[in-house]
C-alpha cells in the first residue's frame, strides 16, 4: 500500500492538461468580471444599499464605495496574469483573495458557483499550473507531479457527487419539487415552453435525470470508454439548465469548461497546438523538457495543503448532520455544500421594535432599510433575519430606545407547500448573538422530507 502511494507520488506527468486548465479558468472569470460590471451589479448590490449582510466572522468585509471598482479591476487583472502565466503564484494568491472578498461583501450574492471560483483558484495556488505555455515558462517544459491534475478532479467529483446525494430526498424525487412549479412558468421557452414543460412525467424526468446526472457524470468521465459519451451529456445537462435558469449564470459554463480536464494530455495538447496557431504563438521549440524536483520543500507542502483542502471539502458539506430539524428549513449547514438548486422557498418577515422601558414600538417599513433583492433574501432565512434584526435594534437604540427589544413576525413556505410560521415570535432576537449554535427560536417544520443526505 505504502509503496503505491510513493509511487502515484512521484509519477510525474506532461503539463498540457493543467496548462489548458489555467487558460480557460482565467478566461472564465475574467468574463464573470465583465459581465458583472457591464450590467451594473457593482452599483445596484454593493454601493446602493446602505447596508450588507456579512457571513459569520467576516463583518469586517465590507464595500468600498467607489475604490470597490479597484477591487474587481484588480480581480479581472489578476485572472489576465493567470491566463498568461504571468508571476502566476503572485497573480492566483491576488485572484483568490479579490474574488474571496468579493464573494465576502455581502452574503445576499451567494451562489454555489461563486464559490467554487474561490475553491479553484486556493487549490491552484499549490499546482504547478505556469509550467508550460507561459511567460514565467518560458520555452522549458517541465512534467508536473501527476497529483496536481487529479486533485481538480477529485474536487469536481466531490460537488458533482453532493449535488446528486443531495437530490435523494422526497421533495425532489416523489413530488418532483420544486422542478414542478419552476417548469410550468417557462411558457415563454419556444416550442417546449407551453407544451412539453407543462406535463408532469417531463417533472419527474428531470428531478430523476438530475440526480442520477449527477451521481453518474464523475465517474463516467473517469473511464475512457464511456469520457466521449459523459461529456456530451455534461453540455446538454448544463446548456439546457442555462435555458431553464438563466440566474444560475457562469456555473453552466464553469462546469463544461472544467470537465475537460478529464480528457488525456493528448487532448489538451490539441487544444494548446490550435491556441498556438490562432494566435500565432511558437510554444513547440521547447530548449528541454525537464521534471519538477520531487524532493523540493514546496512540492511537499503544497501536497499536504491539497490533501487537507480536499479533505475539508469532503467533511464540511455534512455539517448539517450537527443541527436538529429539516436542512430546508432552517438552512443550518445549507451553504457551502453544493446544494444546488434543491428548494422554492420565499417568505414575508416584518419586524417590531420595543423600548421595554415604556413600551413603545415601531413596526419597521424593510424598504427603508433594504433593496428589493435583500428583503427577498432576508424574508426566508434565519441568519439574515437575525443580522438584520440586531442592524435595526442598533439604529433604534441610537435614536434614544434605552431597553430595546426586536420582534419577528415571519412566515415562510417551501416548494408550494401552505405557508407557515417561520420565527417565534415572542424571542428577542435581540438578545441573540450570531453564532454556529443551533437556533432554537426557529419554529419547527410542519412536514416531512425524508433524504439521503
Amino acid at each position: 500500500m505504502r509503496q503505491n502511494i510513493l509511487k502515484y507520488l512521484n509519477t510525474y506527468i506532461p503539463p498540457f492538461s493543467i496548462t489548458v486548465y489555467r487558460i480557460g479558468f482565467g478566461i472564465l472569470v475574467m468574463f464573470s468580471i465583465i459581465r458583472f460590471w457591464s450590467r451594473g451589479w457593482i452599483e445596484k448590490l454593493y454601493l446602493e444599499p446602505d447596508f450588507h449582510f456579512t457571513y459569520l466572522g467576516f463583518s469586517w468585509v465590507q464595500p468600498l464605495g467607489i475604490y470597490t471598482y479597484l477591487i474587481f479591476f484588480i480581480c479581472f487583472l489578476s485572472a489576465l496574469f493567470v491566463t498568461i502565466g504571468y508571476k502566476y503564484r503572485f497573480s492566483i494568491i491576488v485572484l483568490f483573495l479579490s474574488f474571496t472578498y468579493i464573494e465576502l461583501m455581502d452574503k445576499t450574492t451567494y451562489l454555489n458557483h461563486y464559490y467554487l471560483i474561490s475553491c479553484i483558484s486556493f487549490l491552484m495556488i499549490f499546482l504547478p499550473a505556469s509550467t508550460y505555455f507561459s511567460i514565467d515558462s518560458g520555452r522549458n517544459k517541465f512534467q508536473i507531479p501527476k497529483w496536481s491534475v487529479d486533485s481538480i478532479k477529485i474536487l469536481l467529483i466531490i460537488v458533482y457527487l453532493y449535488a446528486g446525494l443531495a437530490k435523494i430526498n422526497s421533495d425532489w424525487l416523489i413530488q418532483a419539487q420544486p422542478l414542478k412549479l419552476w417548469l410550468k412558468t417557462k411558457y415563454s421557452i419556444p416550442l417546449i415552453g407551453d407544451t412539453l414543460l407543462q406535463k408532469e412525467f417531463i417533472h419527474y424526468l428531470f428531478s430523476w435525470g438530475g440526480m442520477l446526472y449527477d451521481i453518474s457524470i464523475p465517474f463516467l468521465l473517469l473511464v475512457k470508454r464511456t469520457r466521449i459519451f459523459a461529456f456530451i451529456m455534461v453540455i446538454i445537462f448544463h446548456v439546457l439548465t442555462r435555458i431553464l435558469f438563466p440566474p444560475i449564470g457562469m456555473f453552466p459554463y464553469i462546469m463544461i469548461f472544467s470537465c475537460i480536464i478529464f480528457f488525456d494530455n493528448s487532448v489538451h495538447q490539441k487544444i494548446l497546438d490550435f491556441i498556438s496557431k490562432s494566435f500565432k504563438i511558437n510554444h513547440n521549440k521547447i530548449y528541454e523538457e525537464k521534471i519538477l524536483e520531487k524532493k523540493s520543500f514546496i512540492n511537499q507542502l503544497s501536497l499536504i495543503f491539497v490533501c487537507v483542502f480536499l479533505f475539508i471539502q469532503l467533511v464540511f458539506p455534512l455539517r448539517n448532520k450537527y443541527y436538529p430539524g429539516e436542512l430546508l428549513w432552517t438552512e443550518q449547514g445549507y451553504r457551502f455544500s453544493w446544494r444546488v438548486m434543491l428548494v422554492e422557498k420565499t417568505g414575508y418577515t416584518t419586524l417590531k421594535v420595543v423600548d421595554q422601558t415604556n413600551g413603545k414600538y415601531v413596526l419597521i417599513d424593510n424598504t427603508d432599510y433594504l433593496t428589493e433583492f435583500q428583503e427577498k433574501q432576508m424574508s426566508f432565512q434565519s441568519d439574515f433575519i437575525l443580522e438584520y434584526a440586531h442592524y435595526i435594534g442598533d439604529i433604534y437604540k441610537k435614536k434614544g430606545f434605552k431597553d430595546v427589544a426586536v420582534y419577528a413576525e415571519s412566515y415562510v413556505t417551501i416548494n408550494g407547500r401552505p405557508s407557515q410560521l417561520y420565527i417565534d415570535p415572542k424571542i428577542n432576537l435581540y438578545n441573540k448573538n450570531r453564532s454556529l449554535k443551533n437556533k432554537e427560536w426557529i419554529m419547527p417544520f410542519k412536514y416531512d422530507i425524508k433524504r439521503f443526505l
